[in-house]
């Protein structure tokens, strides 16, 4: 990272005025309790508080909780125009306590929905997926022949480009807790379950949202339909015209992909409001393309790494760790030194909202916690079988290729 010029006053004094202002006179650092988020709340330790709680519990915590994640956004933006600038990134460019907790009667307030954001009425599963690529772009899933299968492809690609065993395994083992098959989606790893549901539109072994979906298809669409054209040659008739029909699809579904502008905020929006964006999802269920979209956006956050100057291979937890916040969050924990990330809190990478309904980055507290926490989940989950046939699919091309 280069070093520049540290400017003094500016955006850090503006931020601390306001919080000051939000919570009167005292010192801002002492309104914000520096215990883990998981503590429990002064309700929850001592019962008889529920009846005597100010009756303003919620609307004062609402009145913290704002002002906290007002300044949590203020100061990632701070960073990121500091990185653009190549300044440098101090201490004091981040948020160094936790989010306030909630010490009323009955459980802690969430953030409520923003209005202008519609979201699903409902959340579609891999029915809705599947029904909406036919609807909107005549897309017909061609499914694996089994997991294993899958698999295998999902290894040729990923080491082809690079990625290591130890990367694929472990971040498949995270996701989706070393026993999920290509079809999984989040919240229905054990879809036999009555009482299993579905939390999020994340689907297969490294949690692709139909946002990021949306996305890849925009930027890297011509990529895909080369790959799938090259295979053409070698296929009967029958087996061609089938190719010919998905990658037609295919063109449909990337014309879609780029009707917006190519930002997250607007990819996002059309995934969550559109026949379309739900439509697009069924390629994850493909056999040729879901292994082609997982590998690919594991390689946007490594050559987004290197872009910002990591040129060593990225830990199974570091590369994990961009996938899970994002590239440009994953990025500052990634270059992050030890020392700061035994003292940077993980609410500083994400959104109110995604940190409220995160379990892992409260639980973690800080950067040092978060990363700790997901290589714990790494080793006990890749011992799983689901984990040690992909290690297998891996072992087993290397011995096919002499290596």
């Amino acid at each position: 990272m280069h070093c520049g010029p540290k400017r003094r006053g500016g955006l850090p004094g503006l931020l601390l005025a306001t919080m000051a202002m939000a919570f009167g006179a005292s010192a801002v650092a002492s309104e914000y309790p520096t215990t883990s988020p998981a503590a429990p709340s002064a309700a929850k330790a001592n019962p008889k508080a529920k009846a005597t709680a100010n009756p303003n519990a919620r609307r004062t915590y609402e009145a913290q909780a704002e002002a906290y994640w007002k300044v949590v956004a203020e100061k990632r933006r701070l960073r990121l125009h500091k990185r653009r600038n190549n300044l440098t990134v101090t201490i004091d460019d981040y948020v160094l306590t936790q989010p306030p907790l909630y010490a009323g009667p009955g459980r802690m307030p969430g953030q409520p929905p923003d209005p202008s954001r519609p979201r699903f009425t409902r959340m579609p599963v891999m029915a809705d997926f599947l029904r909406n690529g036919v609807e909107q772009f005549r897309f017909v899933v061609q499914k694996p022949e089994s997991e294993a299968a899958f698999k295998e492809s999902y290894v040729r690609l990923a080491a082809a480009a690079g990625l290591t065993q130890d990367q694929i395994v472990r971040i498949y083992a995270f996701e989706t807790g070393g026993n999920g098959t290509y079809d999984v989606q989040a919240g229905l790893t054990t879809p036999r379950s009555k009482k299993a549901r579905a939390i999020s539109p994340a689907v297969g072994y490294n949690q692709l949202l139909n946002t990021n979906t949306i996305g890849l298809l925009a930027a890297h669409g011509e990529d895909f339909i080369k790959t799938l054209s090259e295979s053409t040659a070698a296929l009967n008739e029958k087996d061609r015209q089938a190719l010919d029909r998905k990658i037609a699809a295919m063109k449909r579904m990337i014309e879609f992909s780029r009707s917006v502008p190519y930002v997250w905020a607007e990819h996002d929006k059309i995934a969550k409001t559109t026949s379309g964006g739900i439509g697009v999802h069924a390629l994850l269920f493909d056999r040729d393309m879901g292994p082609l979209l997982q590998v690919q956006k594991l390689i946007n956050s490594v050559k987004y790494a290197r872009s910002k100057g990591v040129t060593r291979t990225l830990t199974a937890s570091e590369l994990e760790m961009m996938n899970f916040t994002g590239d440009g969050n994953g990025i500052d924990m990634v270059t992050m030194p030890q020392e700061l990330r035994e003292k940077v809190p993980t609410s500083n990478f994400f959104q109110r909202g995604g940190y409220e309904r995160n379990p892992i980055a409260r639980r973690a507290g800080t950067v040092a916690g978060l990363f700790a926490a997901i290589d714990g989940k790494m080793d006990r989950a890749s011992q799983q079988d689901g984990a040690r046939e992909l290690a297998s699919a891996f072992e087993n091309r290397k011995t096919a290729s002499g290596l």
